[in-house]
């Protein structure tokens, strides 16, 4: 029989709980025998064993008769204790081939190790994978034979399993590397060794071999322009390298062609374990096209002031040729006439880029192609090789002679007759862009106009020449000529228009045509669906329309804001009240890297003036602060005033002399020049990248505060930051009670039914007549209806009962909506009236002023919004 207490058997003394389990355990029934008769390297091996810290088991004789210590014990999990003097083939049945290995190698006297080695063991019950490192050592008898095998093991599973996830992590990172948006390269070293480049770098660098290099070795086109100097600066400093919209010039080969590319990027450091600077992260954005779309806008500009002063065609269409040559870098432009019987190109001057011949002169434009047909048809050729278009194939080698490898032909027809050409001529295979196409279509529909302003100039000037001469007594002649230089000045004048409001509505045509292309592509998407049972997702796209809808709403209150013609409902105000009102939402729009100060003066005097559009027009000087102070942030002001202006002060601000009242926004940005400053509430002019300001805020600011009776001033000095100024005449009467702020909403609940009121609905167009009037009668309202001024009178002139008249101010038949009510006013005047605007009507309604009883609502509205003021008024 064994005995149980370990203090018997001097070995396994201080061996632990296994010492115990040991002690009590029937040995006769394995292959070891009692434990009174193990021999001596048996009982040495296993005392050293048992006080060891590292899980060990012992597999004695053939079978591998497994003795373990506490160690082990926990690694067996719930084989424990069975596994104890049990065969180790046995005992770990499901890796029985691999122990039968380790038993043949180290009884014939082999060791075995291994590194992370997974097996699959059940240990808790299921079966699971494990990973171990594992030491197999024979174990020798008294007579120096293998009797057993020592096995060291130790489970590495949370450490594969910890590399696995690191592993994936950094496969994770370097997909994100490769498929980032954005250009990245990672340098090593001094020396600036390019050792990861993902693929848009490789495409900035125009695919040369790189990784592995130095910078110096790979991009000699940016060591030549001082991008090494940069890194170095960098390593040298620790600090990292901004730049925003830098000129990269690409040349892949030397004495090759070169490409301009911009970029924004940033140079950082990279520091090690040492935190000292052992690389540097390159990553950026090619920002090319918005460089270029914002050279093509300011060269526009630029061709604008200078067309102004000019008087000779001819030096019209030089300058025209220069500015978009210069932009575009192309060989040559020019603006010649054609007489289209003989199709014959005419050119007095053009522009040429250095190397290139001009083609001043007579050019019969059927020797370099077919492309002439194209022009009569007024279509605009854009040939991106000449070798490969069918119109110029069998001219190839006589434009490719003229430096015209690639060319666009911008036709100007009057009356349907070809009588000029705006032509781009380029010496190498250049895929124009469409925008490249519009910008060249623009330079030439403005030099076309310009150039019929000096002609109509010219024919002012011969006529009055003519007319100086002509012989005073001569009373007829002199009214005929006085008729036809009245004839041509009207004609330049409209010219002169022209010009203008061909620029002014570029610019809103393309936001409108944005707008319409968001309600239309919404509405045939929402059309399909619909046609095929699809209605999941139909709020989605409607909700996109009327979004678009809202924003053309927008617009249009800021054109009207910038015409001084929009609809105001002035109020009395305290504007100390109205800016503490917005200072919590100026303070979120800011964000937490701008210090947001108000400073109300003491005793401020009430103005006169629509308090939501003062503070629209506050809230857009506070954001355009904050663009000035981005990203660093810094601190605004908004800080009102009363002020006395004296004759030379109220001069200087264009004001009359008296009380006003100031609100000023000043900011710590980056501030602007004068010449900046002189254009800032031009319409459409704006200093933001493309796609982020329409140029109507300040317009907007400017018309709102002159229709208020007021003046906006700037003080800007670069670097330091920039003040702008409302001037609101001082309002001497009694303060009203204070409105409380709030609007019917898009989507607010409708309003209660009515009660058999009757409501006559004057509206020129007959789809939104028909909606208002279904939805006044859904209301529980009885409508009339009448599609013009003279109806709706006759029907306000009878016996009808009429509570509300609801109007479109401009209407046909001779009375505007204003005419028709101040006409039923007389024999009505308790008559509630209320006006729909879409446009500048202010002069129909009394210049923005409305009489008792009078409101106005702004085309386009919400339904639900109409039918609240109906029933508010109503109910009055």
């Amino acid at each position: 029989m064994p005995t149980p207490d370990p203090h018997a058997w001097p070995f396994l003394q201080g061996g632990g709980a296994m010492a115990a389990l040991m002690a009590a355990f029937e040995w006769e029934s394995t292959a070891l025998g009692p434990m009174a008769q193990w021999p001596a390297h048996v009982c040495t091996a296993t005392a050293l064993m048992l006080r060891s810290q590292v899980p060990i088991v012992m597999l004695w004789g053939p079978p591998g008769v497994m003795v373990y210590n506490d160690a082990y014990a926990v690694f067996a999990g719930q084989r424990h204790p069975r596994l104890l003097g049990s065969n180790v083939r046995e005992g770990w049945a499901e890796v029985a081939d691999f122990n039968d290995n380790v038993m043949r190698t180290c009884l014939a006297g082999g060791t075995l190790h291994y590194r992370d080695q997974e097996l699959t063991l059940v240990r808790h019950g299921r079966a699971e994978q494990v990973w171990m490192d594992l030491d197999y050592s024979p174990m020798l008898d008294d007579a120096g034979m293998p009797a057993g095998v020592m096995a060291v093991v130790l489970e590495t599973t949370a450490k594969v399993h910890a590399e696995r996830a690191l592993v994936q992590e950094r496969e994770s990172l370097r997909r994100l590397f490769q498929q980032a948006p954005s250009f990245m390269a990672m340098l090593e070293g001094p020396e600036h060794r390019i050792v990861m480049a993902n693929p848009n770098y490789l495409r900035l660098v125009d695919h040369r071999p790189v990784l592995g290099r130095t910078v110096a070795e790979a991009l000699p086109d940016a060591v030549a322009q001082g991008y090494l100097a940069l890194l170095d600066q960098v390593m040298r400093s620790g600090e990292p390298y901004h730049a925003r919209g830098s000129r990269y010039a690409v040349q892949a080969t030397p004495g090759g062609p070169v490409h301009d590319r911009y970029v924004d990027f940033v140079f950082q450091p990279i520091r090690d374990g040492s935190d000292a600077v052992s690389g540097v992260f390159v990553e950026g954005v090619d920002v090319t096209d918005r460089m270029l779309s914002v050279q093509r806008s300011e060269a526009l500009i630029a061709l604008t002031d200078a067309l102004r002063p000019l008087d000779d065609s001819v030096d019209i269409g030089y300058i025209a040729a220069r500015i978009v040559g210069e932009t575009l870098g192309v060989s040559r432009v020019g603006y010649g006439g054609i007489v289209p019987e003989a199709d014959t190109l005419h050119v007095v001057r053009d522009w040429v880029a250095p190397g290139v011949q001009t083609l001043a002169g007579v050019l019969q434009l059927r020797e370099f192609g077919s492309f002439i047909d194209s022009l009569k048809d007024d279509r605009t050729i854009r040939i991106a090789d000449v070798r490969e278009d069918a119109r110029t194939a069998p001219a190839a080698a006589a434009l490719e002679q003229r430096h015209a490898r690639s060319f666009v032909n911008v036709p100007v027809l009057e009356q349907g007759r070809l009588v000029a050409l705006f032509y781009v001529n380029h010496a190498d295979v250049r895929d124009w862009s469409p925008e490249e196409v519009a910008f060249i279509r623009e330079v030439a529909d403005r030099t076309r106009t310009a150039t019929e302003r000096v002609r109509a100039e010219a024919a002012v000037r011969e006529s009055e020449a003519r007319l100086r001469e002509a012989n005073e007594s001569l009373e007829a002649k002199v009214q005929a000529r006085t008729r036809e230089l009245m004839d041509l000045e009207a004609t330049l004048r409209q010219s002169q228009k022209t010009e203008a409001i061909g620029q002014l509505t570029g610019g809103i045509a393309h936001d409108f045509n944005n707008l319409l292309g968001s309600m239309g592509s919404s509405l045939q998407i929402l059309e399909r669906r619909l046609l095929i049972g699809k209605t999941e997702n139909a709020a989605r796209y409607i909700g996109m329309a009327q979004d678009a809808v809202r924003r053309a709403a927008s617009l249009t209150q800021r054109l009207l804001a910038f015409s001084r013609r929009q609809t105001l409902d002035p109020k009395p105000m305290n504007v100390n009240r109205l800016v503490a009102g917005m200072e919590e939402m100026v303070r979120r729009s800011m964000g937490p890297a701008v210090q947001v100060e108000v400073v109300g003066a003491g005793g401020l005097w009430p103005t006169l003036v629509d308090g939501p559009q003062l503070e629209n027009a506050v809230l857009n000087l506070c954001i355009n602060a904050r663009d000035a102070m981005a990203p660093d942030g810094g601190r605004l002001t908004i800080e009102t005033a009363n002020k006395w202006l004296d004759e030379r002060a109220a001069m200087e601000r264009d004001l009359p002399p008296g009380q006003y009242i100031s609100v000023c926004v000043t900011d710590t940005g980056c501030g602007m020049a004068p010449e900046i400053v002189a254009r800032i509430f031009d319409p459409f002019f704006t200093t933001k990248p493309m796609g982020q300001g329409t140029g109507l805020g300040l317009s907007m600011v400017y018309g709102f505060v002159r229709q208020s009776g007021g003046q906006v001033r700037a003080y800007s000095e670069v670097g330091r930051g920039t003040t702008m100024c409302l001037y609101l005449p001082r309002y001497m009467g009694e303060m009203g009670e204070d409105e409380a702020p709030g609007a019917v909403a898009a989507g607010a609940v409708e309003p209660e039914r009515s009660d058999g009121e009757v409501v006559l609905v004057v509206e020129d167009e007959a789809i939104i007549r028909m909606l208002i009037a279904e939805m006044l009668e859904e209301s529980g309202y009885r409508v009339l209806t009448a599609a013009d001024g003279p109806a709706a009178l006759q029907v306000l002139l009878s016996d009808a009962r009429i509570d509300l008249l609801l109007s479109d101010v401009g209407l046909p038949g001779g009375l505007n909506g204003r005419q028709v009510a101040d006409a039923a006013r007389v024999q009505r005047p308790a008559l509630k009236v209320l006006f729909i605007t879409g446009y500048a009507e202010n002069a129909a309604i009394g210049n923005g002023l409305l009489a008792p009883g009078m409101q106005v609502i702004t085309k386009p509205f919400d339904i639900a919004a109409l039918a609240a003021k109906v029933r508010d008024m109503v109910e009055q």
